[in-house]
């Protein structure tokens, strides 16, 4: 599947719940698209129909085409810990995920053009690749100059939501990525077993 960059509410509106965020179409259009939406019945899911479906989800949510999900799986699988959480845990350590995170952008999206317009320095270099994955310690920045661009002053003058394992410095426009997140800590409503059950077969 390439990286999807249509209407994101019929997305929401498939999977039957906001996963972009805050999203005011949905809100009153909450059933499937379509001419027929309104009026499908619901089906009952079959087994692999729901793990599929829980997986693309995933890939959604996160913006992760279907080779570097397989393979951000295959390291989660040989990593200690419950396969589903660390698979969770390294999809929260992209660096396009972190920067959404921290308050830098609205939107996955618009933080991976961050990243790849070479806005962002991962302890103290440039990176233009949205898909790194960070380690605890690893320090986000602005890069000097487009800390005066309008778009990223606007970001900066709001007040986020606070994870308990970023921590942003106001006074110096620095990120850290303190941990990996424990499992509940991750506020994304996706069901990682039956990924596992999925990949498993």
């Amino acid at each position: 599947m390439a990286r999807y960059r249509g209407p994101s509410t019929k997305i929401a509106r498939k999977f039957g719940e906001p996963i972009f965020g805050f999203d005011r179409s949905f809100d009153k259009r909450n059933y499937p698209p379509g001419q027929h939406g309104l009026a499908q019945k619901r089906k009952a899911v079959k087994e692999y129909s729901a793990q599929l479906k829980e997986k693309q989800k995933a890939k959604y949510t996160y913006g992760v085409l279907e080779r570097q999900f397989r393979n951000l799986f295959k390291k989660a699988s040989s990593k200690h810990g419950v396969t589903g959480a660390v698979l969770l845990q390294l999809l929260e350590s992209r660096l396009d995920n972190v920067i959404f995170r921290l308050g830098l952008s609205n939107t996955r999206r618009g933080a991976r053009q961050m990243v790849s317009h070479r806005h962002i320095t991962v302890n103290g270099q440039i990176m233009n690749v949205p898909s790194c994955l960070l380690r605890p310690g690893d320090i986000v920045g602005i890069k000097g100059a487009s800390v005066e661009l309008d778009f990223i002053k606007s970001s900066l003058g709001k007040k986020g939501k606070q994870y308990p394992w970023l921590d942003w410095n106001t006074a110096t426009s620095v990120g850290t990525f303190i941990a990996y997140p424990e499992r509940e800590q991750i506020p994304e409503n996706i069901n990682e077993q039956l990924i596992v059950e999925l990949y498993s077969k």
